[in-house]
């Protein structure tokens, strides 16, 4: 979709909605490949995740398929979902996950490694891997750097079911709106990025990896590196222009 700000903002749907979008592996290689596709898009400004309907965001990992697996096809089977979280991650966007109802194990995970996360207040928010036999792997590692320690040992030790409300007061969500304003609140975040200098928001991105990455020192040397690199194109230029002719 082209934004009114200019570029291309990509909205990718996970359609599994008779079966509160669950996925197994041709689902996950799937929304990789999507992923892949609108990353390719040198306009693109963000990339938008939902999933089909409003019963669920991804209610998790299709039990019936993961029921059946080994240790060999197991280890498959979640390399195949580390690689959408992966794919998010290494989007040279924004990438805003788009959240009502549920939003379990393998949906928290791929929730967790947007950028940005929108909720309304249907949304519900779990690991509930133990209470099948299952520890919670791959980008569960995410949350305690989202949550906090103990919170994030409350998730994946208790496999437990959090609403909404609790999950913004912890700071997993940005947003919540209530019921029926997903949409408009979504719009506005979208809109916001897309207002900034496109360079700069890819620029963003990178660097806040690079945060996560970097020991503080080196972060922030490399951010020194970041700024100075903007103004080899023009887009600071005119932009800080734009602003000034506006003041006078």
């Amino acid at each position: 979709m082209e934004s009114p700000r200019g570029g291309l903002v990509a909205t990718i749907c996970h359609d599994n909605a008779g079966k509160l979008n669950v996925v197994d592996r041709e689902s996950t290689d799937a929304l990789a490949a999507a992923i892949g596709r609108a990353c390719g898009h040198e306009n693109l400004r963000v990339i938008v995740l939902r999933g089909a309907g409003e019963r669920a965001f991804i209610g998790g990992a299709d039990i019936r398929a993961m029921v059946s697996l080994t240790r060999e096809t197991a280890r498959g089977f979640i390399t195949s979902l580390h690689a959408v979280c992966t794919a998010i991650r290494c989007a040279p966007v924004p990438v805003v996950a788009r959240l009502s109802g549920y939003c379990l194990g393998a949906g928290l995970e791929i929730a967790a490694s947007c950028d940005l996360r929108v909720a309304d207040t249907t949304a519900k928010f779990g690991m509930p891997e133990v209470q099948v036999g299952l520890p919670s792997v791959i980008e569960a590692a995410l949350l305690p750097r989202l949550v906090g320690w103990g919170r994030a040992a409350r998730l994946v030790y208790t496999g437990e079911t959090i609403g909404a409300k609790l999950a913004h007061e912890w700071g997993l969500v940005e947003s919540l709106v209530p019921e029926g304003e997903l949409d408009d609140a979504l719009a506005h975040t979208v809109d916001m990025i897309c207002a900034a200098g496109p360079a700069a928001i890819r620029r963003q991105k990178a660097l806040l990896r690079d945060w996560e990455e970097l020991p503080l020192r080196d972060a922030m040397a490399r951010s020194i590196d970041c700024l100075a690199e903007s103004f080899a194109g023009d887009e600071p230029r005119e932009r800080m222009q734009a602003f000034l002719d506006r003041k006078r």
